[in-house]
């Protein structure tokens, strides 16, 4: 027959309140996320892709103005058009997403998380918590830059907006809050896969393939791909992705069915979080 010790009289087991334990859980994923280098690298390759690339689409706007159709120029909007970099920084963004937790699981450093941590739901929503607010903070001053920027060069010729103009502010605040939004679906993917190379093959499938091929189904379907996550995050754009179209949701519409992905996505992940083996 074994034998259970007892823990010594005069030794109670301590407790952390709850609060201090998601405390400390902040505060560590903020220092696993700053403490890596591709952390700042892909940051940075998101804001030098919003500002440098939309000041380069304004500036060949400006340069080609006098051949445009008049077609083209009342089509023209001087506030999406600044802010065209952040197609490519949508990548930047979702590889950060994406590294945030299966970096851990390659180098298995999630087991020390994990055991450090037992409640794996917290680890989760602390990461994503950590990472939102960090990527919204990014993407909100690399958009109002992008957007100051291309509106002086555009103004140039005489169509650039301000910032009090009909849906600028959403537009600019939009395609941050779209960044962020996409950040979490993709951190939300690297949790469900847990391999790298595999979470970023299906996050740049659909942002970047989906629509695509999307675009090839007959009129009939044109219900389909305004429903497709990237079509519609970048309905709260303007100007991206056909909106204001009757085949494009409506502004706070494409971006609440965007929300609903990644809350769908992280949901599947902290299931399955809990049920597998780390």
């Amino acid at each position: 027959m074994s034998v259970v010790e007892a823990p010594p009289l005069g030794r109670p087991v301590r407790v952390e309140p709850t609060g201090r334990v998601i405390t400390n859980v902040l505060a560590s994923e903020w220092t696993k996320l700053r403490s890596v280098r591709s952390t700042y690298w892909t940051l940075l390759a998101a804001a030098v892709l919003t500002i440098g690339l939309s000041a380069i689409v304004c500036a060949v706007y400006v340069a080609q103005y006098a051949q445009l159709t008049a077609k083209d120029r009342i089509g023209f909007n001087a506030a999406s058009t600044s802010l065209t970099g952040g197609i490519l920084a949508q990548l930047a963004i979702a590889v950060l997403g994406v590294l945030v937790i299966t970096s851990e699981y390659s180098s298995g450093m999630i087991r020390t998380t994990f055991a450090a941590v037992p409640q794996r739901l917290t680890v989760l929503a602390a990461k994503a918590a950590v990472f939102a607010v960090v990527t919204l903070e990014v993407a909100t001053v690399a958009c109002f830059t992008a957007f100051l920027t291309g509106q002086a060069i555009l103004s140039t010729r005489g169509i650039g907006v301000s910032i009090n103009a009909p849906n600028a502010l959403r537009t600019v605040f939009g395609t941050s809050v779209y960044l962020t939004v996409l950040g979490l679906l993709a951190l939300g993917i690297g949790a469900l896969i847990r391999k790298t190379a595999g979470a970023i093959t299906v996050v740049v499938g659909m942002i970047f393939v989906l629509p695509g091929l999307a675009a090839l189904l007959p009129s009939s379907l044109d219900a389909i791909p305004k429903f497709l996550p990237s079509n519609a995050g970048q309905a709260i754009i303007g100007g991206t992705s056909r909106a204001g179209s009757p085949t494009a949701l409506s502004p706070w519409v494409g971006l609440g069915v965007f929300v609903l992905y990644a809350v769908v996505a992280l949901v599947a992940a902290g299931f399955l979080l809990v049920r597998r083996d780390a």
